[in-house]
């Protein structure tokens, strides 16, 4: 059985060596002790949300304090093309299904858009708050799917964002909408065997979807004029809260992430 996976302080766990011994606290700790139950000689790994995994067991456990003394240190190597996903505001929290899939399936960062056509609206009083829904959301598949880097939850994007992020230089923009010519296999497998130049020499892919009403006319000829190429998955018109994971899920696989022995 795999070992559990749990956050501990960045600064602490970066400073950590084999036979040191690192304290967590707070609710990490209680989720550890109280709900998995862990006690001394119990193994477990920490992980400081930014690449550094830690192989551990358990020598102390008082409520909400554990001590851990660690076996291993290991940093995993950064991946590129970073693969972020633009995810429109959509009802029914169909926006926090696709975030949650998304950081499973290897997402490096995560943009909440709000989009012309979304029906959900983070106004003043609220933002804060479903923000914050977001951060915890991906903290918590970070966590299942035993990532020791989590996805970035950026600031909420207005379309006039995503065609300035679109526009940075590495940066490959794409749309995804069900009117585009282009399906996505093509520009990662292009018929004359290799990748699209501009996959090529991509630092960061953003993947862009819309709401359930989808994007506009409007939004679509902003972002085409910062440089973002609209894409089609296939003849299947997907949910906005299956599609972000559904292009990833071909990214990762055609990137080769998913090859044997990626971390």
């Amino acid at each position: 059985m795999s070992r559990p996976v749990f956050r501990a302080d960045p600064g602490t766990l970066g400073a950590a060596a084999p036979g040191a011994e690192v304290v967590v606290t707070g609710p990490e700790a209680r989720h550890a002790l109280t709900v998995r139950r862990l006690g001394a000689g119990d193994g477990l790994e920490l992980v400081d949300g930014h690449g550094l995994r830690a192989a551990g067991t358990v020598t102390g456990a008082e409520r909400e304090r554990m001590t851990v003394r660690v076996d291993a240190v290991a940093a995993e190597p950064v991946r590129t093309p970073r693969l972020v996903l633009a995810q429109a505001l959509a009802k029914g929290e169909r926006d926090l299904l696709a975030v949650e899939t998304a950081t499973e399936l290897g997402a490096d960062a995560v943009v909440p858009w709000q989009a012309e056509r979304s029906i959900v609206r983070w106004r003043r009083e609220r933002a804060a708050k479903s923000h914050e829904k977001w951060v915890h959301t991906v903290a918590a598949a970070a966590k299942q799917s035993r990532r020791a880097a989590w996805p970035e939850v950026a600031p909420l994007a207005s379309t006039e964002d995503l065609a300035g992020r679109a526009a940075r230089p590495g940066t490959l923009a794409l749309v995804l909408h069900e009117d585009a010519e282009r399906p996505l296999v093509d520009l990662l497998a292009p018929a004359s065997g290799g990748q699209d130049e501009a996959l090529a020499g991509a630092e960061e892919v953003l993947l862009v979807v819309g709401p359930e009403g989808g994007i506009t006319p409007a939004e679509l000829k902003r972002l085409g004029a910062a440089g973002a190429l609209p894409v089609r998955l296939g003849r299947e018109v997907l949910r906005s809260s299956t599609a972000g994971p559904a292009a990833l899920a071909v990214l990762a696989a055609l990137l080769g992430r998913w090859a044997s022995g990626d971390a």
